[in-house]
């Protein structure tokens, strides 16, 4: 199943130059709310140390980039159309929001930090909004939004028809949330976590719906707070505030600035490796003055002060640390960590930590193989695996099959 990340925000919170920035796309920005009516769609990075370093080889990369011994694996992101309060009752754009959002593993939230908008999107002007009440009410939609699902239509004779047989309650709720790439190993855990799984369906009152929706939420699709248009004074100053109020990880970025170096970077202007906290220009003579000073600007108060502009820190924490996924190569050849083409290292995939390897061979390279699966090579201790070894973060393998 594809790995998503959604950009969530209110309207024009900077959520398609955050799209931009990560995957150099050309989704329309404005100053105008709902400028993103249909989903942006675009592909983007995790950065990771490639295994050509500690081989020292020279890789042929196939299904990723490799720069500077910096491996780049694609992941999709989709930008939905802004978020108002209301959106799960169907206001603004919610009803297509909400849908667009379902396909969704991780959630990005895109906060104007300056405070720039009201709860509509409409600009009025730096420090007019407290950022903390956009974090809120985006929360509390998607909250709703899951338990207007559970609650749809005929819930209360769902809950009295399977009042006694708790696996077919599970399987039914299962089936309704099927849509949010939603588990029932998840159900289960929110259910226990919550004292629900023994309590007769029919006595759950809203308190028990909203709160199972919220837990389930939060563990299904986690939100990730991206503190916008961090090179504003305000913004600083707000950023500073929302880490001490929410007590959680907040991510200062400036998506704005990481677009102008990918673009300078493309054109050869600046030497720029995404995620990097400095930049080299290379053809100085092809910039103006006000040019300079925006690039001098964005490496003094944004790359310097917060170690990079914080595009690449965030999709590598939502990959890596939120989502948990490691990566391995495949490879046919074990002395030449190659395929059978003589590419060096060619592919790299992400998967879920503690995935075993017949499981990963299905997943990730062809279903085929996994049925005539004999057994797998490590390929830099030579050591033959079994079907359920676990891999390991960076582990390079090779498939032995019977056809």
């Amino acid at each position: 199943m594809t790995f998503i990340v959604g950009i969530v925000g209110k309207p024009s919170s900077g959520k398609s130059t955050f799209l931009n920035a990560a995957c150099l796309t050309s989704a329309e920005v404005n100053e105008l709310p709902f400028t993103t009516i249909n989903a942006n769609k675009g592909i983007g990075y995790v950065k990771i140390k490639c295994a050509c370093q500690e081989l020292d080889l020279i890789d042929n990369p196939k299904n990723s980039l490799c720069i500077n011994g910096y491996r780049f694996i694609p992941i999709n992101i989709l930008d939905v159309a802004g978020l108002v309060p209301g959106a799960h009752k169907g206001r603004g754009q919610g009803n297509q929001f909400l849908n667009d959002l379902s396909r969704a593993d991780v959630l990005l939230h895109i906060v104007d930090i300056t405070g720039a908008l009201d709860k509509n999107g409409q600009r009025i002007g730096e420090g007019g909004n407290d950022p903390i009440e956009d974090i809120k009410f985006l929360e509390e939609e998607i909250d709703l939004w899951f338990k207007s699902i559970l609650e749809r239509e005929d819930w209360d004779r769902f809950q009295k028809v399977i009042t006694k047989e708790r696996n077919k309650f599970i399987e039914k709720l299962h089936d309704r949330l099927s849509g949010l790439k939603i588990s029932i190993r998840q159900i289960i855990n929110v259910l226990k976590q919550l004292g629900l799984y023994n309590k007769n369906p029919s006595r759950w009152n809203k308190e028990d719906i909203l709160n199972f929706s919220k837990n389930l939420r939060k563990i299904s699709k986690p939100i990730i707070i991206v503190a916008n248009k961090i090179d504003k004074k305000i913004g600083q100053e707000n950023y500073e505030k929302l880490k001490t109020s929410l007590g959680e990880r907040i991510f200062p970025c400036s998506a704005l600035a990481e677009y102008v170096m990918r673009k300078y970077n493309e054109e050869k202007i600046i030497e720029y490796i995404p995620g990097n906290s400095s930049f080299e220009i290379i053809k100085q003579d092809l910039l103006n003055n006000r040019e300079l000073e925006t690039l001098k600007k964005i490496n003094q108060e944004i790359l310097k002060k917060y170690n990079g502009t914080g595009v690449q820190e965030v999709l590598n924490h939502v990959v890596f640390a939120t989502s948990d996924q490691i990566c391995v190569y495949p490879v046919s050849d074990v002395n030449n960590m190659a395929d059978k083409d003589n590419n060096v290292l060619p592919d790299v995939f992400l998967i879920k930590k503690g995935t075993k390897l017949k499981d990963f061979v299905e997943k990730k390279i062809h279903s085929d193989l996994a049925k005539h699966f004999i057994y797998g090579i490590d390929a830099k201790t030579k050591k033959r695996l079994s079907d359920d070894y676990i891999l390991k973060n960076n582990d390079i393998v090779k498939i032995v099959a019977a056809k």
